[in-house]
């Protein structure tokens, strides 16, 4: 719950930051200064960016959250039993055995969303980031009934 608290505040201090942003680019464009209009035409720019951005990402984690409830009331989410460091971090060497578990079973059954997510969740604890979201990408699309590009 700490983190959907974290993200709806990031969120929000962002959304205010957009709109000072815009509204200094407007105050600019005002001016009649061509280098002013010129900053004050992409700092008008800038926050319609960000919107994307954060919309785009508020999507992706709210379907994966969807897909982990989905997942939990089967009974087929993974554990969090990995052992840790002393200083809390998941072992590297535990996270790589999982991982070898996970992606052999992703191997076997590639059209499961179930496998993609697992998949991804050991990618995480293995912090290989851009291939976990990749694989939770795979793993929305598979469960909503989406196209799914080639690995």
């Amino acid at each position: 719950m700490g983190g959907k608290i974290t993200y709806f505040f990031l969120a929000t201090v962002l959304v205010l930051v957009f709109g000072v942003v815009a509204l200094e680019g407007v105050l600019l464009l005002l001016t009649g200064e061509p280098a002013a209009m010129g900053m004050g035409a992409v700092a008008f720019v800038l926050p319609f960016i960000g919107a994307w951005f954060l919309r785009h990402n508020t999507r992706f984690a709210r379907d994966a959250h969807r897909l982990a409830h989905a997942l939990e009331a089967e009974g087929g989410l993974p554990a969090d039993d990995l052992e840790r460091t002393p200083g809390g971090r998941i072992d590297r060497d535990a996270a790589d055995a999982v991982f070898a578990r996970r992606q052999a079973e992703t191997e076997e059954a590639p059209g499961d969303w179930r496998t993609w997510f697992r998949l991804a969740v050991a990618y995480h604890d293995a912090r290989d980031t851009p291939r976990a979201r990749k694989a939770m990408q795979r793993a929305i699309a598979l469960h909503d009934g989406k196209a799914v590009p080639a690995a």
